[in-house]
């Protein structure tokens, strides 16, 4: 970057909006400007002034590849296995042999447990659209082919063995679904509960961060013992389908969801207790008392 004339009190936000006015190419959301080479990017509301440097700053530019806003990640990532899951379900030809195309299965866990993973992806796309706030707005476009293979495949796999006709039901009949649908149920509301305590903790078109506490509502309880329980509520829910369903894809699916989200249930407690030093300190990551 050329040297430039910028007033004290400027920020990192304003300093991209003029390199894209010299390079239009790179857009603010492809760049990445640090104060050393390999050091961490400056955050967009760094102010000038407020970093380390003196009269003179060198700022290091990196390009970090054509980007896609979280919203449209999203809503391609739930869309899609809702759609495929839906495909299985109506048996569609081509999938299970011609003599099976469009009956429907004669098992009423087949019904419900396509009811449950359409209600679970509805509210996904429902919540990206009006509830969650980001404070990201945009990832490497090439991300999202690997999230689209992750929920996409899983979908397919799941769908293709619960809809199957030699699909049998779960062990201990009725008794077990009932018993599914109750988590499963309780699971969702306790997540929506959660992403609607989270975005009421943000004002709209703010990155300020704060605590989340329990409000009135008994599903944000779960608060007290966890830093991030929509993640404890959503392995629940996929807990609950796996017990619904008694299918291995499902169980895998939900075990593998575990383990990336105890990954980012762990890195926000991290930066919980580094951001803020009266942290409660009974909280664990993910699972009360123990992860």
């Amino acid at each position: 970057m050329k040297h430039h004339e910028v007033e004290p009190h400027a920020t990192i936000a304003d300093i991209k909006n003029m390199f894209t006015k010299s390079h239009p190419q790179w857009y603010p959301a492809r760049q990445s400007l640090r104060l050393d080479p390999k050091g961490r990017s400056l955050k967009d509301e760094d102010i000038l002034q407020n970093l380390p440097v003196g009269t003179t700053a060198t700022l290091y530019f990196r390009d970090l590849g054509a980007q896609i806003s979280w919203v449209t990640v999203f809503l391609t990532e739930y869309a899609g296995p809702l759609v495929i899951y839906l495909l299985f379900y109506f048996r569609v030809p081509f999938i299970y042999g011609p003599k099976y195309d469009f009956i429907t299965s004669r098992h009423s866990v087949v019904h419900l447990a396509c009811i449950c993973h359409s209600f679970h992806y509805i509210k996904r796309l429902l919540e990206t659209l009006f509830v969650h706030r980001f404070s990201h707005g945009t990832m490497p476009f090439r991300n999202i082919f690997k999230n689209c293979m992750y929920y996409w495949g899983f979908a397919a796999w799941m769908a293709y063995y619960i809809n199957h006709p030699l699909y049998t039901p779960p062990t201990y009949g009725e008794d077990q679904v009932k018993l599914a649908v109750i988590i499963f149920l309780f699971c969702q509301l306790g997540n929506f509960s959660i992403h609607i305590a989270l975005r009421n903790l943000r004002p709209a078109g703010s990155k300020t961060r704060k605590i989340p506490f329990p409000t009135r509502n008994p599903f944000t309880w779960l608060f007290l013992l966890v830093s991030c329980p929509n993640y404890t509520y959503e392995v629940g829910s996929w807990i609950g389908f796996a017990i619904m369903t008694q299918c291995f894809p499902v169980a895998l699916f939900s075990l593998v969801g575990f383990i990336q989200m105890t990954i980012w249930a762990k890195g926000k407690h991290r930066s919980y207790l580094k951001e803020f030093r009266d942290y409660p300190p009974l909280r664990s990551p993910i699972v009360p008392f123990f992860l």
